[in-house]
């Protein structure tokens, strides 16, 4: 396939040889961490390295022995899909001790390892910094008691450290996000979803116990992505007499045909006084108050479990090439430094910077300080609580701004999930931000025809988890019906709109090869000319190649591909899987390649083939688009609102500037505003896509994990950051994939 442009530094140019890399798992076990073991040893083995699994961590790193084995690209092949580690990971009282970490170092330097990958939380990452710290005096101890030769000391001089956290309560500093929280977050969901179901029928109010003894990560962002009532984290504990405020926004809900309530609670929540919140304190509560229904559901260990969500698997598989490179770049003096993910870029930041500012948190909670600890978990963290309060605590008319300005939202394209998610959260803003909010149905089509109609409050309660658009979408393009459109705006005094939608929009893509022998699949994925989905879905599934529009392949291409996977058949490899986005080319089509494929895997694999078409594009948002839509949302709406003040002149709003039309999206690290005008420059308005797309730096990514030989883009590598500059002074959006 087509190499990239020759002008940037590309990972050939580093090499691996000699060294020794290997990687553990400690603490408490995430999904994910074994697509991050997976891309260490295959982008390791890629460099020249040698790689070590240390099984059952830092306890198999002190007990050597069989704990420590040399890797093979084999030895992590159908482990991507996996939860948990399968490495192993275990909590270890010798590994605190100095004569403890003498055995770990003694381990290591008998198989010349002096880098080492540490996936788990803080604690693990700090033991890991002070094993760094102390390495030349306990390879000094070692020559003194006769365990080594004197110039080993000199041949393994320092030992590297670069961390990745894996942790389900994303409660380290210095990262969006960690690995494992993302399919934590779908197991909540799941609950809630099914739940709320059976609570709508009986009228029920459930309370929910969710992890997080020290962080309110998870029970805060699946408060937003299902629209609780109430939500109790450690890190904001409600004010005084929360217990009456609660009872009163539980009974006006339910006074409101609103069926089910929803109170999600973190395991470590507490009230001002330090004093935990259980979830049977607040069950009596509500029943001794209100006389509801209330069940008490505490999920446990059910977070930790199952298949770890896409976004998982590709920030692991991110962060462990990214460790690689961050190793094979070390020198005597680099910091021991830790992955993490700023926005949509993979950042190196100090590790006892994150450590320490991670022990702040607490520190800062213990003493009552809790706005500080907010701020000090970071502006996700932040802006999260507070689009949480902004939505689910309506004010009483009284204490409403007036603004005398209607804003219109609608939905345009291609439904997709978290469309709902992004009107309710347009809806609720917009009204508290005293605006009159109308909702316009089937897109532009409906605009014109005058399907407009004023949207409250209480219209779009339980929108969240809702698939598709309830406004209704349609494609229709507003150029044949402007004098239509403008005469409706004028009806109804539509000062401003917000739309929602874009050029194309599809879900999310599931498939599953596991279980089949010599089989490859041929999987058509939606995108129009776009390649995203297949490209991610790809690197989230670990095919073997995803043809792309961006990219071009010719037959030449095709046949390598067939015969590099024919080879990997003939070994140990029990099934492939190929992803083609629906229009990468015209006359290479599915079928097309199914059928090569088929001919020329004869004798050594089958085929089958899926197209998946609009299933892509059903079922329920995941807790991501249902966070990231009702985020970017309400930053739209505020905007809005920010730009009817500034414009309005005399009973009139006067528009007219470049920044008046302006486009939200992520841009690197921040959500950003661009004027649509200065956007037509970088799009390709034929095929609907950008000129430009971030997301192709990942494409050398997915062919190295596939084992085939390319080259990577490391341009953007190979700086340690502070922890506060590796955020952007404006960015509030948690993450982008």
């Amino acid at each position: 396939m087509a190499q990239q442009d020759s002008k940037k530094i590309f990972f050939e140019n580093l090499s691996g040889a000699g060294k020794a890399i290997a990687v553990l798992t400690s603490g408490g076990d995430a999904q994910g961490m074994n697509a991050a073991v997976r891309a260490v040893v295959r982008m390791g083995l890629y460099v020249g390295a040698k790689v070590y699994f240390i099984h059952e961590g830092y306890q198999g790193m002190v007990d050597g022995g069989d704990n420590i084995r040399e890797a093979t690209w084999e030895s992590v092949s159908s482990m991507l899909q996996v939860g948990g580690t399968v490495i192993g990971s275990a909590r270890c009282k010798d590994f605190r001790s100095h004569e403890g970490r003498l055995k770990a170092a003694h381990n290591l330097v008998q198989r010349g390892i002096t880098n080492l990958c540490v996936i788990g939380g803080d604690g693990s990452l700090t033991g890991a910094n002070l094993f760094r710290e102390e390495w030349s005096g306990l390879l000094t101890e070692l020559v003194e008691q006769g365990l080594i030769e004197a110039d080993a000391v000199q041949k393994y001089t320092a030992l590297h450290i670069v961390g990745m956290v894996g942790s389900i309560d994303n409660d380290f500093c210095g990262t969006d996000m960690t690995i494992g929280t993302d399919s934590a977050l779908h197991r909540i969901i799941e609950v809630v979803d099914a739940i709320m179901t059976t609570a709508q029928s009986h009228q029920r109010t459930f309370v929910l116990e969710v992890m997080g003894r020290h962080c309110g990560y998870l029970a805060l962002v699946s408060a937003l992505a299902c629209g609780a009532d109430w939500v109790l984290i450690p890190e904001m504990p409600p004010e005084d007499g929360w217990e009456e405020k609660m009872c009163e926004k539980l009974s006006a809900n339910r006074a409101g045909m609103k069926r089910l309530n929803i109170i999600i609670v973190a395991e470590g929540a507490i009230d001002r006084n330090n004093k935990p919140i259980t979830t049977d304190y607040i069950k009596n509560l509500v029943v001794k108050n209100l006389g509801f229904d209330t069940r008490v559901t505490i999920l446990g260990h059910v977070q930790r479990g199952g298949t770890p969500s896409a976004f998982d698997r590709i920030l692991a598989s991110r962060m462990g090439v990214e460790a690689v490179l961050a190793l094979l770049e070390t020198t005597a003096n680099t910091p021991a430094c830790v992955v993490s993910l700023c926005g949509n870029q993979s950042v190196r930041v100090p590790l006892m910077e994150c450590v320490q500012t991670t022990q702040e948190v607490q520190k800062a909670m213990d003493q009552k300080r809790f706005e500080e600890a907010v701020k000090l978990r970071g502006r996700s963290f932040e802006n999260n609580l507070r689009t949480y309060k902004l939505l689910a605590h309506r004010k009483p008319e009284s204490e409403l701004p007036v603004s005398n300005f209607n804003v219109a939202v609608l939905n345009v394209g291609a439904p997709a999930a978290g469309m709902n998610a992004a009107v309710r959260s347009a809806v609720r803003v917009g009204i508290s931000e005293g605006h009159k909010m109308f909702a316009v149905s089937d897109g532009f089509e409906g605009f014109y025809k005058g399907q407009i109609k004023e949207i409250k409050w209480g219209d779009v309660g339980g929108w969240t988890g809702q698939g598709g658009s309830l406004l209704g979408t349609k494609r229709t393009l507003p150029a044949k019906h402007v004098d239509k459109i403008a005469e409706q705006m004028r009806k109804h005094n539509i000062n401003a709109l917000l739309v929602i939608g874009g050029f194309e929009t599809c879900d999310r893509i599931k498939q599953s090869a596991s279980g089949t022998k010599r089989r490859v699949f041929i999987i058509e994925t939606m995108g129009g000319y776009c390649g995203y989905l297949a490209t991610v879905g790809g690197l989230a599934a670990g095919a073997d190649a995803a043809y792309i529009y961006e990219e071009p392949f010719d037959i030449r291409d095709l046949q390598a591909n067939v015969e590099h996977l024919t080879e990997k058949m003939k070994t140990s490899i029990q099934r492939g899987l190929v992803l083609r986005n629906e229009n990468s080319n015209v006359n290479y089509t599915t079928d097309f390649i199914y059928q090569l494929y088929t001919e020329e895997g004869r004798g050594v694999f089958d085929c089958r083939k899926n197209v998946l078409g609009h299933m892509q594009q059903g079922g329920a948002p995941s807790p991501f688009d249902r966070n990231f839509g009702t985020k970017i949302s309400a930053k739209a709406m505020q905007w809005l609102s920010q730009k009817l003040v500034e414009t309005y002149r005399k009973g009139r709003v006067f528009a007219n500037a470049e920044d008046s039309c302006c486009l939200l999206g992520m841009h690197a690290r921040a959500l950003v505003f661009q004027p649509v005008v200065q956007l037509k420059d970088h799009t390709d308005f034929v095929h609907r896509i950008p000129k430009e797309q971030w997301w192709l730096k990942l494409r050398p990514l997915m062919k190295i994990l596939a084992k085939y030989k390319t080259s990577y883009d490391v341009s953007d590598s190979g700086q340690v950051e502070h922890v506060i500059h590796s955020r952007p002074k404006d960015s509030d959006a948690s993450v982008a994939m």
